[in-house]
């Protein structure tokens, strides 16, 4: 059954008001539904509802609330991905991962050797609110009760002052010989963990440092070198089989 996201003041108490014109379009166009056809729509935070199509109108399609349930496909813990900006092309398939592993949030970092540099505003603008639309459809695809959130690129100083307010939080790091995952894992229901990955250069030794010096541990992922792409859904794959997500 195809799955929509509305926000919170789209629900009434017997109808729900569908206004994002590419869910119409989606809807009307491609799906080619008619009144009387279900759907599933959510409210973003954690409410499902089963719902029939009551009118198709040019701005809005009215649906009403059949029946209604909490989603349990939310993790119990949040994972906040602090992604070394890739290209183009390789951050949106990473970020479209994350949200059909149950990633919390993403949030690309500019490092020392991110090749990409986004300085002009309205680009990073534009770049954002696309990066958002990929994860609200990964959203939909995977079941999820919530759109994670993508931030606008912060610097690596930056995002160590916010990693600080996470529970735990790692750095997979090739050079690194000791630190495994393991050793944070699992993490308790109801707590965060940070996971940094390097953009395709990877991180200095100097951002590796900083990262110590902040109390986040270095971890090996292996005996062999991950891509930047591979990296971050490999760890969230572990980190939520540990949780029992899997």
């Amino acid at each position: 059954m195809a799955r929509f996201f509305v926000e919170p003041n789209q629900i009434g108490k017997e109808i729900i008001q569908i206004t994002d014109p590419q869910d119409i379009i989606h809807i009307k166009n491609v799906l080619r539904l008619q009144k009387g056809d279900k759907l599933l729509v959510s409210d973003g935070q954690k409410m499902d509802y089963e719902v029939i199509i009551n009118k198709i109108g040019q701005d809005e399609i009215i649906v009403t609330i059949e029946n209604k349930w909490s989603n349990e496909n939310e993790p119990v813990i949040q994972v906040v991905l602090f992604q070394g900006m890739p290209k183009a092309d390789k951050f949106e398939w990473i970020i479209q991962k994350a949200v059909e592993l149950g990633v919390h949030q993403i949030i690309p970092v500019m490092t020392t050797r991110t090749v990409v540099k986004i300085t002009d505003a309205q680009k990073t603008k534009k770049k954002v609110e696309r990066w958002n639309k990929i994860i609200e459809g990964a959203a939909k695809q995977s079941g999820r009760g919530m759109i994670p959130l993508v931030l606008d690129p912060i610097s690596y100083d930056e995002a160590l002052e916010m990693a600080s307010r996470l529970d735990h939080v790692i750095i997979p790091y090739e050079e690194e010989k000791e630190g495994r995952l393991g050793q944070v894992l699992p993490i308790p229901a109801g707590k965060s963990i940070g996971v940094f990955i390097g953009p395709e250069g990877g991180f200095t030794t100097e951002e590796i440092q900083k990262a110590i010096e902040c109390k986040i541990q270095p971890i090996t992922l292996g005996k062999r070198i991950l891509r930047t792409e591979t990296a971050g859904l490999a760890v969230l794959s572990i980190i939520m089989y540990e949780a029992g997500e899997v």
